[in-house]
């Protein structure tokens, strides 16, 4: 099955633009050549594009974190896209900045935008693409994890995190394309 709907994480408002939570609105807005438009129906920002010659919707929601299903879901089910046509694009504390990682399906990991998708679709058989913001614990900061995520890269930080979707959307037109494994192949080697 090949992707149709790539959605970007993060929290809308210009105070969380900038913040590693909206890694997954980053990537988006990079495949969005022609910007993204308020759609109230999704209550996102939503735009139809061509990759590989495939239309593919993309979507970041305008909810916050922790209601990214509602967006997700109502485009899905009003286009009739399964959960293994969606590519979420969202922030991963578990990976160090720099690293973009692909997969399949999975727990949440703690993910609240991540919990609200799987309730909306009815499971977890969507395809991630985590992009690595670190963690404060293995950064050595002082800080909690919810204000880590609401607060900007740190200077030598936001470069990988730009690399690693810059290396992230080389790979989207295999994803459309059905060539999960080439992708996931290229984007896991070429670290």
């Amino acid at each position: 099955m090949s992707i149709r709907l790539i959605v970007g994480l993060g929290n809308p408002g210009p105070e969380y633009e900038q913040t590693r939570h909206n890694a997954g609105f980053w990537l988006v807005d990079q495949l969005a050549s022609s910007g993204l438009q308020r759609d109230k129906n999704f209550n996102a920002l939503v735009a139809k594009t061509k990759i590989a010659s495939e239309d593919v919707w993309l979507l970041q929601p305008q909810t916050f974190m922790n209601r990214s299903g509602q967006s997700v879901g109502a485009l899905c089910r009003f286009y009739k896209l399964t959960p293994d046509q969606v590519l979420v694009v969202h922030d991963e504390l578990d990976l160090d900045p720099g690293i973009a990682k692909l997969k399949k399906g999975g727990s949440s990991g703690g993910h609240n935008g991540l919990k609200d998708i799987t309730a909306a679709l009815g499971n977890q058989d969507y395809w991630r693409l985590r992009i690595g913001i670190g963690h404060p614990r293995t950064l050595n900061l002082q800080q909690g994890v919810a204000d880590f995520v609401l607060h900007r890269p740190r200077k030598e930080e936001q470069p990988l995190i730009d690399e690693a979707i810059a290396r992230s959307v080389q790979i989207i037109a295999l994803m459309v394309e059905g060539n999960t494994n080439e992708a996931m192949l290229r984007l896991h080697t070429n670290k």
